[in-house]
């Protein structure tokens, strides 16, 4: 072995050596210490059934545990139809839903409705209505485009669209993708939870984020039992 690897090595041991070593029998004991209330825990899983719109769950455990729900169960299933009317590309009749909710929600927000009619615009492309679709960019996306640069850009992109025989060669072929319905979808879905004074994002995956987190920061210090696998938050010693 060379010299060179020789101290190589006894860097590495060092590093090791200088981190704190926590057992599994007291990180479990640390762990048990902290007190976490079950309320807060429902009120935790409530906030997500809700906001990712599992109204059928949510109501189930609402009778289960008593916790009640931020908002009226009923408008889950209504904002539900929304996003996946968005989802399958019927961009109109989620218009008017979304209207039927709360007509300020797109009074007051020109972002999100420019994405739904462009995401309208896209729809015709897709079906092959170039005539009908170039007539529908003209009349209402290229007035709000002049307004404004960046939907202006937006439509210029979506409107290349039709100069290519062949979607799968054009250069912004993802506007075209599934993926794009989603991200729409979701844009309206957080505009209607807003409006409700409601978060936007659920809290717990924000929660999951800062656990893996944190063990990253701990483990510049430490060595000591990990949760690897968040789905069933399970001690894994470093070793395993």
């Amino acid at each position: 072995m060379s010299l060179f690897r020789i101290f190589i090595n006894q860097d590495d041991d060092d590093m090791a050596t200088s981190k704190k070593v926590i057992t599994r029998e007291e990180w479990e004991k640390k762990l048990n210490a902290v007190k976490l209330r079950k309320e807060d825990m429902n009120t935790l899983v409530m906030n997500f059934l809700v906001t990712e719109g599992y109204v059928e769950a949510a109501d189930k455990f609402q009778r289960e545990s008593g916790t009640k729900p931020e908002i009226d169960l009923a408008t889950i299933t209504d904002r539900m139809a929304v996003k996946k009317a968005v989802q399958n590309g019927n961009v109109e009749d989620a218009i008017e839903k979304v209207n039927d909710l709360n007509p300020e929600i797109l009074d007051t927000n020109p972002e999100l409705f420019f994405h739904l009619q462009q995401q309208r615009l896209i729809e015709l492309i897709r079906q092959g209505k170039t005539e009908e679709a170039l007539e529908f960019a003209q009349e209402e996306l290229a007035p709000r485009g002049e307004e404004n640069q960046a939907f202006l850009q937006e439509l210029e992109k979506t409107v290349a669209l039709l100069v290519f025989e062949d979607a799968s060669n054009c250069p912004v072929k993802d506007l075209l993708d599934i993926s794009h319905r989603l991200k729409t979808a979701s844009e309206v879905n957080a505009a209607i939870l807003t409006s409700q004074s409601h978060e936007k994002d659920p809290k717990l995956p924000s929660l999951l984020k800062m656990l893996v987190w944190a063990q990253n920061q701990l483990d510049e210090k430490a060595v000591y039992p990990h949760i690897n696998d968040l789905s069933t938050g399970q001690l894994q010693d470093p070793s395993e």
